[in-house]
């Protein structure tokens, strides 16, 4: 395994503890002590979540980011069974969030790398942000999708003209 691989997973661990209300939560649901959660979200630590944690804690909170990362390691990508809630975004609203997200990431690695040095925390937080761009990403690009099986849709796009008449 790669290290880059294994950063993506334990980056994907963070991110799954974290959306399912950090390190006591996922507790509860895992039924692993405390420790234990704390070093899969430690992106120091080498412990990788068993199979059996990445399912519970993927199912509570409906997102399979460990999963995600498998399925790309082995050259695949997991599809959307929700996709059909996507074409109800706001094609601007959905465009807005991934440029603002686009402009985040590139003030955080300007900031990372305005020393000349890109540290282990500065890449954990370049880290979060694109994560965040990804998911936005993924969300503009299901509702293309859907859009397109539909043969179209209104994007609820006006041109304002300043001549009268």
């Amino acid at each position: 395994m790669s290290d880059a691989f294994l950063y993506r997973v334990k980056a994907a661990q963070r991110d799954l503890i974290e959306r399912c209300a950090g390190i006591e939560r996922a507790v509860s649901i895992t039924g692993f002590s405390k420790s234990q959660v704390g070093r899969w979200n430690n992106p120091n630590d080498p412990d990788l979540m068993p199979i059996g944690a990445v399912r519970a804690l993927e199912a509570d909170c409906c997102q399979p980011l460990i999963t995600a990362v498998m399925a790309e390691a082995a050259g695949r990508r997991l599809t959307d069974p929700e996709a059909e809630r996507q074409s109800d975004v706001n094609v601007l609203a959905a465009h807005a969030e991934v440029m603002r997200l686009s402009g985040e990431l590139a003030n955080s690695v300007a900031v990372a790398i305005a020393d000349g040095h890109f540290s282990p925390t500065e890449a954990t937080a370049v880290d979060r942000v694109a994560a965040n761009l990804e998911r936005a990403m993924s969300d503009l690009r299901a509702m293309a999708a859907v859009v397109k099986a539909r043969g179209g849709a209104t994007a609820s796009l006006r041109v304002v003209s300043g001549a009268e008449g």
